[in-house]
């Protein structure tokens, strides 16, 4: 692979692995086009994230593995509906949350006592897709209420107030 290094902050150093499948020229004009806004997710979603894996292609991105996996097809369509930085926040869930809290006690009783997800993905895979669909929700509700309408506001805390208040 091509590789380059992503500093985020003053301590952050992320190894971005490019697929040969670019050129070195074209895999650094991507790296720093996804590493642009990843580094807009907040501080502690860096927790676990040592690699970036870039790929062409219309799969799916991945996070988990003290990784984010992205490719450049799926992330055009995300840039293009305004959800690239909803997805990073989403797999960075993975990386840097999942293995601290989504078999934490107190995480599962908050997710029987709301008794619904919010979404059908989390709903369908409740360990391994709720707290990262959570997540995005969460810290709009937390953090940017105040840009977001108020009716997403309200069925994201009356869904899952208890998620919430975890």
């Amino acid at each position: 692979p091509h590789l380059f290094n992503a500093q985020f902050g003053q301590r952050k150093v992320v190894e971005v692995q490019v697929n040969p499948e670019m050129s070195r020229e074209e895999g650094e004009e991507e790296a720093a086009k996804y590493c642009r806004v990843i580094g807009q997710i907040p501080g502690f979603l860096f927790r676990d994230l040592d690699t970036v894996w870039l790929h062409r292609g219309d799969n799916a991105f991945g996070g988990g593995n003290r990784n984010l996996l992205i490719h450049t097809g799926q992330g055009e369509r995300y840039i293009a509906d305004g959800l690239l930085g909803e997805v990073f926040l989403h797999e960075a869930a993975h990386t840097s949350m999942d293995a601290y809290h989504q078999d934490n006690s107190s995480w599962l009783a908050a997710q029987a006592a709301d008794g619904q997800a919010i979404s059908r993905y989390a709903a369908e895979f409740p360990r391994r897709e709720d707290l990262a669909e959570t997540l995005p929700l969460y810290l709009a509700v937390r953090f940017w209420s105040h840009r977001v309408p108020q009716h997403i506001v309200d069925s994201v805390l009356t869904t899952i107030p208890n998620r919430v208040r975890y």
